[in-house]
């Protein structure tokens, strides 16, 4: 008697899979071991870089906040202790922002806590 395989499921699997690999460069495009393994590596780096996306962005609106202080004469620590004392309810999102785009409302939130 014939081996029976599901051919058709088979090969609707990979071929989901391979989708997957377009843009790859040489056999990791269309050898199936090869794309396999550096669809699965990519998906890992996917889940890894969506967690330290968000540590370099925090990063960044730190240094930009400095920056941004140091203009005025203070440092980073000192202001975010007094930002949190005054209760200024911006984030460091919004800090950074004020402090790449808007000077003079940057100013402004800094002359308020140093009060």
């Amino acid at each position: 008697m014939p081996r029976s395989v599901n051919v058709v499921a088979a090969r609707a699997r990979r071929k989901k899979m391979m989708k997957h690999a377009k843009g790859y460069f040489g056999r990791k495009k269309n050898v199936w071991t090869v794309a396999k393994n550096q669809i699965e590596k990519s998906w890992l780096y996917a889940y890894r870089d969506r967690k330290n996306r968000k540590r370099e962005f925090r990063k960044l609106w730190i240094q930009r906040i400095n920056a941004g202080v140091r203009l005025h004469g203070m440092n980073y620590s000192t202001f975010m202790g007094k930002v949190l004392k005054a209760d200024v309810a911006l984030n460091r999102k919004v800090l950074a922002d004020l402090a790449m785009n808007h000077p003079d409302a940057f100013k402004a939130v800094v002359d308020t806590v140093k009060k």
